[in-house]
């Protein structure tokens, strides 16, 4: 279990963050580089894993670009972790190096079970909107 994030899922929720502030409705590559501090070669790929999990829309052409696909209050910070990281949940044994189940689970298996649980839970707790005002302030 690791408990910290990717550079990937750092670009990924400074993009969402500049995508929920920005008070235009779409947002090129470049201007959403502008915006984060993000090295333009790496907004396509970040905006690529968001597009796939649906949170946001990517338009092509001249005059396209990405803007968000739904409302920042109800996109919360765990599926943009999700969007880049894929499941948080690991089921991965710490002491054995194998699967850790309910039938063969090691002897803190609960112990690391409760801390996901509290990671998840206080991503799933934050929405993009909250994130955005709590940083504005």
């Amino acid at each position: 279990m690791r408990l910290e994030l990717t550079r990937k899922t750092d670009y990924a929720v400074r993009a969402m963050l500049a995508l929920a502030r920005s008070g235009d409705p779409m947002l090129t590559g470049a201007r959403i580089s502008e915006l984060t501090g993000i090295p333009v070669r790496f907004v396509t790929q970040v905006m690529g894993h968001l597009v796939r999990a649906g949170l946001v829309d990517g338009v092509i052409g001249r005059s396209g670009g990405y803007r968000l696909n739904g409302n920042p209050a109800t996109i919360t910070v765990l599926a943009i972790v999700q969007a880049v990281e894929g499941d948080t949940r690991r089921r991965h044994c710490v002491l054995r190096g194998g699967p850790c189940n309910g039938a063969s689970a090691c002897e803190i298996h609960h112990v690391f079970s409760d801390a996901q649980d509290a990671f998840t839970g206080a991503l799933s707790a934050w929405t993009l909107a909250a994130v955005a005002r709590e940083e504005g302030d």
